[in-house]
């Protein structure tokens, strides 16, 4: 076979061997995915229960750099601490080595019986589970057969002259052998499919142990890029901590890795004289090594990061929190305290809302809809850091009366998030369908609007008052705020109705639209009432648990 020919075809199963990677791995990510989340979320209370969750979740998506992007991600939103998402990133490490492990032995004859299984189930299967672990035995059967043609392939050129130089220049200076593979794997996205491909060369003797060795320090060095890279963004340093701490312990793992090489390959080829097994438990033995260095170090090591990283609060941005003091936590009355009053940046937040959508109503300022997006993610960011600031109290240090008024902290700022989600997927739409269409509404219901409008901040205000004063009257007044805005819905229905009946097509149209903009006003309202004046009125049992009427018997 001509080389150019060969070329294609090794490229071609390097690919498949990538494509067989990315199968497994959506197989399971769509099959388990929030399972596996919510069981690495679980387990970061506890750095070993971490180590091992790591593990366990890598091992079955087969990414280390999507356990990676899981943690990073529970640590920007502050659920977790950095030590045990380090210990998730030592255990995700060990965990890519278990399936090279297991593709270390003759198992190729597997191959075709996985795909036609992974077929039938993808084709057969009507529970979503089954048709998603069908792709997962497809992606094995798949990476199973790109081996066996990687093997076949190199075998006829293992005494190629071009070859042997290249490879004679790598195995003679390792730190190149480390850079390449780094890069390859960087640009794959998979350890696991770069250190299967240097098994295979290992297998054939094309590359001699001591050069495999170098390059799978090199594909352990590259996998930690990704997550640097593609982890959360933004302006604060402290977001990349777990990903650059992660590297850094890679970095200096394959540093000492590279001044020991020699008498390690030695030693690694004394008990495994197989270079392919060799390879796979050099691998594994690299990460081993690495955790149990680092892992009794994970509390200095994370102060380090947070002293090189610290966290940096931008006073331009509304979305960071200002009163969720960490040295609080140990005085819950303290710290319920500081929530509450990080809950009230929610309602400016939502007042700044409501402002900007009566100027795209009334006025059709098409300009306020982008703004009011960008404070319906401020809404968002900052109820989650308030969420995740209450969960991290000690429960049992909370007395009765403090769980009270953190189910009310919390209910509150649910509402006000949800009441934004009302501005930003239904009011500011309606706003936007108007100023396109060029619609006009009546002046008499433009004014009506804007009434209304003036409420819903007023009540807004009034929500935040009673936040703080619980007082049972100005929670009936809130409470009884919902019959303004249910009066003036009923009135516009019937309104609309009218103009339907009557044939009055240029009203139907605006009167639909004025109807559509009461209701989004009234679940706002509603969102508004249940944030402040329920739960008080739960806690003096004013409020009725239902509206229907009860027998008199």
């Amino acid at each position: 076979m001509d080389f150019p020919v060969t070329l294609v075809s090794l490229a071609g199963a390097v690919a498949l061997l990538l494509w067989g990677t990315h199968m497994v791995q959506t197989g399971v990510q769509r099959a388990f995915g929030p399972k596996l989340r919510a069981a690495l979320g679980a387990a970061l209370k506890n750095r070993l229960l971490a180590f091992f969750a790591g593990m366990g979740v890598t091992a079955a998506v087969q990414s280390s750099t999507a356990t990676g992007l899981m943690a990073a991600g529970f640590v920007a939103g502050g659920f977790v601490d950095l030590v045990p998402a380090l210990a998730v990133m030592l255990g995700a490490n060990v965990g890519t080595t278990l399936i090279v492990q297991l593709f270390s032995f003759d198992v190729s004859a597997f191959s075709p019986a996985l795909v036609l299984v992974g077929v039938m189930m993808f084709r057969r299967g009507s529970n979503p589970v089954t048709h998603d672990l069908g792709r997962v035995f497809i992606g094995f059967g798949l990476m199973l057969l790109a081996l066996h043609q990687l093997l076949e392939l190199t075998a006829p050129y293992e005494d190629a002259p071009s070859l042997r130089l290249l490879l004679g220049a790598v195995s003679t200076v390792p730190l190149l052998a480390v850079l390449l593979t780094a890069a390859a794997t960087f640009a794959m996205h998979s350890s696991v499919a770069v250190v299967l491909l240097v098994m295979s060369l290992a297998a054939r003797g094309v590359v001699p142990p001591e050069a495999a060795f170098a390059m799978i320090l090199g594909a352990n060095l590259g996998t930690a890029i990704n997550p640097v890279l593609e982890g959360p963004s933004g302006n604060d340093p402290s977001l990349r901590r777990l990903p650059v701490g992660n590297l850094l312990n890679r970095a200096i793992g394959v540093a000492i890795g590279l001044a020991l090489l020699h008498p390690i390959s030695v030693l690694m080829v004394t008990l495994e004289p197989d270079n392919a097994r060799a390879a796979a438990n050099f691998h594994t033995f690299f990460n081993l090594a690495l955790a149990a260095v680092f892992f009794p170090l994970l509390t200095p090591y994370a102060a380090l990061l947070r002293r090189l990283m610290p966290t940096r609060i931008d006073p331009a941005d509304p979305s960071r929190p200002l009163y969720l003091d960490n040295s609080a936590r140990e005085t819950p009355i303290v710290a319920l305290g500081a929530a509450a009053r990080e809950a009230l940046r929610l309602v400016d937040a939502l007042e700044a809302m409501l402002n900007g959508a009566i100027d795209a109503l009334v006025q059709g300022d098409r300009k306020q809809i982008a703004g009011m997006k960008r404070l319906d993610d401020i809404l968002d960011r900052l109820n989650t850091a308030i969420k995740a600031y209450l969960a991290t109290l000690d429960h049992d240090e909370l007395s009765q009366t403090d769980h009270r008024r953190m189910a009310e902290i919390l209910a509150f700022a649910t509402n006000m998030e949800q009441a934004g989600d009302v501005v930003d997927r239904s009011l500011l739409p309606h706003a936007a369908k108007r100023a396109k269409r060029g619609l006009s509404l009546p002046k008499a219901s433009e004014a009506e609007i804007k009434t209304l409008m003036d409420r819903l901040i007023a009540n807004l205000r009034a929500a935040a008052a009673l936040l703080m004063t619980e007082d049972p009257r100005a929670a009936r007044l809130l409470a009884a705020e919902k019959a303004a805005f249910r009066d003036a819905e009923s009135a516009a229905t019937r309104a609309h109705f009218e103009d339907m009946r009557m044939g009055r097509l240029g009203a139907i149209e605006t009167s639909a639209l004025y109807l559509d903009l009461l209701r989004d006003m009234k679940l706002i309202n509603s969102h508004i009432v249940a944030a402040a004046a329920y739960p008080v009125l739960e806690r003096t049992g004013d409020l009725l648990p239902s509206r229907l009427a009860t027998n008199g018997d």
